[in-house]
């Protein structure tokens, strides 16, 4: 078998593969990767030792059946026999689904996860969004500190077992997307340093160091993300990737990575025969993300759109603290500019940043889909002090109103885990650091950030204690049970109108119509045919429709449709989906 590794600055390397060590030669064609062979096959383990160095894994490990610190070990990836005929399922007309595999089920598995996913196809979503599936130290974690950017975490399963998750999901008729982290890699288990100049001083990230997209060395590298990421879509089938926090991937090249990814992965679809897309996570607000690479843009399929959450978040809960503040100050207006505009800041002050921010959409040409709009997020629960749902403090009606705006807004719609059924679990920020030390910076560090807003520090969680994960397992007693049905049976009334109604699914942002009223609490917008109506206030509210005839296609409490004066009476905390025409 060959082995290579990319060690540029390295005098020797060599190779200990199973019971064997040998001396690499380097590569005569590629300047700084080094090369040789010897017996493996499926499991073996193997590291590198650089200039006679302790054995590390390999940068480009495919598996680390010990963890990240452990050696690497040989995948076949051709031992898998897949069952699915797989023609692909691209983003229009989607809804995802974002689901962290440690705590999905109390096992914590692929497998177990696998178990529950007819789950998802009852409730009607498109896509699974899974979190992040490197290897990172110890058992439980969010995924976010993930090292070994080619392999998957063994905890959950390794290699096989995701290959298991994806054949049913498929299997089931929903498609599969991966979140990746390129902006950075765990502190604990990263042994890139000492192969090459993976990260730069050149640009610094909230984590350190950024990862080398521009400086000495930046080819390979940006060649070893381009290749993890299609890996993942090739060797495991993904139907697409979510790309974390894109504005920490600082790259001053002419061509950005993130514009080299998207035509390595439309290249790929091309060459599969089925939709891929990528989905970026963007604190930007620009356009340029998601235009296509024809009209000088990056050329990514999706992004994250923050902006209506945060609109969206001010007007159910009143929040109105650090980057909620600019919504806050007339949320419903807020909501309704996101509605019809995509981006919140499009050009104006951000309080929160100190300065303008953003850039507008141009509606003519950006399709709705393009967006992802959602009321929950895993960022938006765990990065809470308790890692409270909006569950824990909203009524069930204003739940109600949530999953109305999102899942019959002109935005692609994402649900985070549980939130379909109002679990009364929390989802809290958790770690299972094997670095003492590393573990207790994180604790104090977590206790630290919190107190400055006012929180005591026994009332925010120990991210290492076990019992904090424990917490945020879902409990899948709760889907059938009283409040939670009910919630559970709105969602999947709301999913199925969107999937049977057309005006649901128009890409058209310019066509979406709202109105308003911030003081009594009520918004309603028109797409197409469609009304919908949500009041936020705990009075009936008076809402002018129209006179057009009407009928009720959903409704959170009992509603008539408007009489001769086209005039909705809503009762308090409450809404309602019409088909008028």
């Amino acid at each position: 078998m060959q082995f290579e590794v990319w060690a540029p600055q390295a005098d020797r390397m060599t190779l200990h593969c199973a019971d064997t060590t040998r001396a690499l030669e380097p590569d005569p064609e590629r300047v700084g990767w080094w090369t040789g062979e010897a017996e493996a096959q499926d499991g073996t383990r193997y590291g590198f030792a650089v200039d006679d160095g302790p054995v590390l894994p390999d940068p480009r490990s495919r598996r680390q059946p010990d963890g990240p610190d452990g050696l690497s070990a040989v995948v076949d990836h051709e031992r898998y026999a897949w069952r699915t005929e797989w023609s692909g399922r691209g983003l229009p007309g989607a809804v995802l689904y974002e689901l962290h595999v440690g705590t999905y089920t109390r096992e914590g598995t692929l497998d177990a996860a696998a178990g529950r996913l007819g789950h998802l196809v009852e409730l009607g979503v498109t896509h699974v969004e899974l979190m992040p599936l490197c290897p990172f130290p110890g058992r439980h974690g969010w995924g976010y500190e993930g090292v070994s950017l080619w392999a998957v975490h063994e905890p959950y399963g390794g290699p096989e077992a995701l290959k298991r998750f994806v054949d049913r999901a498929h299997e089931l008729g929903l498609g599969v997307v991966l979140d990746v982290v390129h902006n950075h890699l765990g502190p604990s288990g990263n042994y890139l340093p000492a192969f090459g100049p993976y990260f730069t001083e050149t640009h610094h990230t909230p984590w350190g160091s950024a990862v080398n997209l521009d400086a000495p060395g930046s080819d390979e590298v940006r060649a070893f993300l381009l290749g993890s990421a299609l890996a993942w879509l090739r060797d495991y089938r993904f139907d697409g990737l979510r790309l974390d926090a894109v504005h920490a991937l600082h790259d001053t090249r002419a061509c950005h990575f993130l514009e080299e990814l998207s035509a390595a992965v439309d290249t790929f679809a091309e060459e599969q025969g089925r939709p891929l897309f990528l989905i970026a996570e963007s604190d930007l607000a620009d356009p340029r993300v998601i235009t296509p690479r024809k009209e000088n843009g990056l050329g990514l399929h999706a992004q994250w759109n923050d902006d209506f959450h945060h609109a969206l978040h001010t007007a159910l809960t009143g929040e109105a603290q650090g980057y909620y503040a600019d919504f806050g100050r007339s949320p419903l207006a807020s909501v309704a500019k996101t509605l019809t505009s995509g981006f919140f800041h499009d050009g104006t002050y951000s309080s929160f940043r100190g300065r303008r921010h953003g850039r507008p959409l141009d509606l003519t040409k950006v399709s709705a889909h393009r967006l992802l709009g959602y009321a929950q997020t895993h960022d938006q629960i765990g990065n809470r002090a308790q890692g409270d749902r909006l569950s824990a403090s909203l009524s069930p009606g204003l739940l109600a109103c949530a999953a109305a705006l999102t899942l019959t807004g002109p935005f692609t719609p994402m649900l985070f885990m549980g939130e379909e059924w109002a679990a009364g679990t929390p989802w809290q920020f958790f770690t299972d650091h094997t670095d003492p030390e590393l573990a207790e910076a994180v604790r104090r560090g977590r206790r630290r950030e919190f107190a400055a807003h006012g929180w005591a520090e026994e009332d925010v969680p120990d991210p290492q204690d076990p019992a904090t994960r424990d917490r945020s397992c879902l409990d899948w007693s709760e889907p059938e049970n009283g409040l939670h049905a009910r919630v559970l049976d709105w969602y999947r009334e709301l999913i199925a109108l969107r999937h049977t109604q057309p005006d649901l699914s128009d890409p058209d942002l310019a066509d979406v119509k709202v109105a308003f009223d911030e003081r009594t609490r009520w918004l309603a917008f028109r797409r197409g045919d469609v009304r919908v109506a949500v009041n936020l206030g705990k009075d009936p509210a008076a809402i002018p429709l129209g006179t057009r005839p009407a009928r009720v296609l959903a409704a959170w409490e009992p509603v008539e449709v408007p009489g001769e004066d086209g005039v909705l009476s809503l009762p308090g905390e409450s809404c309602v989906v019409l088909l008028q025409g």
